[in-house]
Order: C-alpha cells, then structure tokens, then sequence
C-alpha cells in the first residue's frame, strides 16, 4: 500500500508543481507589492491553514470568541463554504445553514450576542461589515490565511499533529494549498488535536521541526469533548449506557468515532463526505438504519457542525421523534499555556481598540 501511494505522490508530482508556480507567484506578487494587501483601522485576527481541511480550525475560532466577546463587540467573516448564496450577508433570525453555510450557522447558533457575516471577498466584505455594523470592535477571519488582499493584524497558523504542513505537499501531490514555508506569514502557529499526554519533550521536538522565526511563538492544543445536548430544547443528554447512531460529516471522523465508542454501549456510524447538505434521501437514511437497529436506549449523535445543516429538516425530524444529541467540542492549550495565548491576543486587541477609540472617537471605525 505504501509503495501504491508513493506511486501516486509521483504520478502527482509534476502538477503539484505547477500548482505550486501558480501560488508562488501570486505569493511573491503580494510580497513585492505589485499586488497590494489592505489594513484596516480595527483589529483583524486571521484563523487558517495550509492544508485542506480537517485542523479544528472551527473551535479555535470560538475559543477566540469566548475570549473577547465580553469585552469587545465582536464580528466574524467567513466565505460561507458550499452556501447557496452569493456576495455579502449578516447573520439573522431568518438565517440558516444553506444561507450562510455550516459553520458561519454554528457560530450564529452558538453566541447570540456575535456579528456573523460571509463574504467570498473579504476586502469589500470589510467595509460592507463595518458600514451596516460601525459597533464592530474586531473581525476575526475564518479561514483567510491565503486571503492576502487584507493584512490582518495578528495571523494564527493550524496545524494538524497528525499531518503537520513540514512533513505534507503541496496539491495535488499533499493536502497542502501552499508551499510550506508559507508558514513564516503567521504570528502564532497552533499545533492542534495533539494527545493529551505529549510531552513537553516531544513538543519540542515539533518546534525544532517547524523552525519558528524569532517573532513567532507555537502552542499545542487537544480537543476536548464536553457535555452533549438535545439538538432542539437542548437540555444536556448523558450518554452513558446510550447506543449511538453516529452522523457525521468531518473531514477525519476518526477521533470522533473512537471518543464516542469509549463512553456509549454501542455505535453505528452513517459517515457523509465533508460539509454534506442533507437530501431527504439523507434523512430516511437515518431513519432505516435507526429503526432496524434492533436495541433499547438508542439515539441520533451528531456534531455541532452537523447539526448546522440538519436543521433544515427540523420539521421532519421532529415529526419523526427520535431524539438527537449534539456533542460540542472545545479546545485547551497544553503546557498551561493558554494565559501566554489569551495575553498575547488580548494585548494586541486592547491596543488597537484604544487607538481606534482615541482617533475616532468610538464612531466609525473602518478605513
């Protein structure tokens, strides 16, 4: 199998460079200033990656928003992925997942009191946000680490321990979307989904693989799994001694499924290609698979991001009645080093804040 896939990274290879010609150039473009980037007077913080997918890119992005969100009016911008939408949209009580996509929805559903925004181009998608939101005190970007048509103030870099960018390549040969050293563009690099138990020695050895520049710091974060609840009244569900009729739609599933089998009785997995939109089809599916499984106790387990897109069935899945729980994930730094995180981000916001206040009084804040 491994020579099959070497073959193939082979076979590849003259593609991936050309691919990797194309961004390089546009890269360099950039860097020279024939292409320009624009800054803008509030705080942007970019959250991204160089691969494709699968780096728990979503949770640190609500771990940013957990973070600032009781001090600063916060707004996120995503590009809606797979949304039947085109251009510049707000989030609002009329909003679902085929509007805005899956995760801009799972962010709508998760804080009330944020600004949620999709735009394709984040340069006029900025100002758009700004203009019809002037409360806005900081935009994080979603997945905007190749949008350099803006200069964020603070980029954050995710990397999966499992497949970090230093050993990948670049498409079509990898998952990699640009070339590795790309990285040297992040302020912070996150190493994510790490074991619990990595040692501070093992961390180690990842840095010294990665190289940091003298400006940026690496942290190691793993995904914690926290209370499930009812997808619709959202009262928590324990599901000790539950059998679990697991949806999902994920990049890489496969921690997700070995966690659950580890607290439910029993587990069965209807597994759908990543940010899948749910058909009918998709829905009696579920029903058959859940009406044949021959057991007591049983449930629909999903995840949040999921639940997002299945929604848009409520009313047929209400009027099924099987219940449906929703496991959230979180992220947390190891090391105990999630202050140094939170300090870094805080300062840089604070700062910027106070100088926008200060030339603009607290009125429109975008340039």
């Amino acid at each position: 199998m491994k020579q099959f896939f070497s073959f193939v990274k082979i076979f590849l290879y003259p593609f991936a460079l050309i691919y990797g010609a194309v961004v390089w150039l546009r890269n360099r473009l950039y860097d020279t200033g024939f292409f320009s980037s624009v800054e803008f007077s509030v705080p942007v913080i970019t959250v991204g990656n160089l691969s494709v997918g699968g780096t728990g890119k979503t949770p640190h992005v609500e771990y940013l928003i957990r973070l600032l969100q009781y001090r600063f009016q916060v707004a996120t911008m995503s590009r809606g992925y797979k949304r039947r939408t085109q251009g510049f949209l707000l989030a609002d009580e009329n909003t679902n997942a085929l509007k805005i996509g899956d995760e801009p929805m799972q962010y709508h559903m998760k804080f009330p009191g944020l600004v949620v925004s999709v735009a394709e181009e984040r340069i006029t998608g900025i100002p758009r946000l700004l203009q019809t939101r002037p409360q806005v005190e900081v935009v994080l970007l979603d997945d905007a680490y190749q949008h350099r048509s803006v200069k964020a103030g603070k980029t954050i870099l995710i990397t999966d321990y499992s497949n970090p960018f230093y050993t990948d390549y670049i498409l079509p040969a990898g998952t990699l979307r640009e070339k590795r050293d790309a990285y040297k563009r992040a302020d912070i690099i996150i190493v994510s989904k790490c074991p619990l138990n990595l040692s501070r020695q093992q961390a180690d050895g990842i840095v010294q693989q990665i190289k940091p520049l003298e400006h940026q710091r690496v942290f190691f974060t793993t995904i914690q799994y926290e209370q499930a609840y009812d997808m619709f009244t959202l009262e928590p569900i324990q599901l000790k001694d539950k059998n679990a009729l697991l949806v999902c739609c994920i990049a890489k599933p496969e921690p997700l499924v070995n966690y659950v089998n580890t607290i439910v009785k029993d587990s069965h997995v209807l597994s759908y290609a990543d940010h899948h939109y749910f058909l009918s089809r998709d829905i009696e599916e579920m029903k058959e698979a859940y009406n044949n499984w021959k057991t007591e106790q049983k449930i629909i387990l999903t995840t949040e991001k999921d639940a997002a897109r299945l929604h848009l069935h409520t009313d047929a899945l209400k009027e099924w009645g099987a219940q449906i729980a929703v496991l959230p994930i979180s992220v947390a730094f190891l090391f105990n080093e999630g202050a140094q995180f939170d300090a870094f981000v805080s300062e840089y916001v604070e700062r910027e804040v106070a100088e926008n206040n200060a030339m603009y009084g607290g009125g429109e804040s975008y340039s």
